[in-house]
């Protein structure tokens, strides 16, 4: 787990993102500015807030889904489907 900042750090964060990005020295080896992004991946740390709810599956379906595993528990799949649904509607303009 991560420590917490300071209110030290909190501040001096604070303070570089009230700077345009043409006053932000990227010069420190440290903490070089990004210029290639190759490779990169969209959406790997994404994490999307999950929220607890009660719903009502077809027994037939909510039993598919448990069995055939495909590495991860089968709520995660039930999420990942229902996701690719809303992402093909708003693909669609639906």
């Amino acid at each position: 787990m991560a420590r917490r900042l300071t209110k030290s750090e909190k501040a001096a964060l604070a303070q570089v993102a009230e700077l345009p990005d043409d006053q932000i020295d990227t010069s420190d080896p440290d903490a070089p500015e990004r210029l290639d992004w190759t490779g990169a991946e969209r959406g790997r740390f994404y994490r999307p807030v999950k929220k607890q709810t009660t719903i009502r599956i077809d027994a037939d379906v909510l039993e598919w889904f448990r069995h055939h595993p495909r590495g991860r528990g089968y709520q995660s799949h039930i999420n990942a489907a229902l996701r690719e649904y809303v992402l093909r509607k708003e693909r669609e303009g639906a």
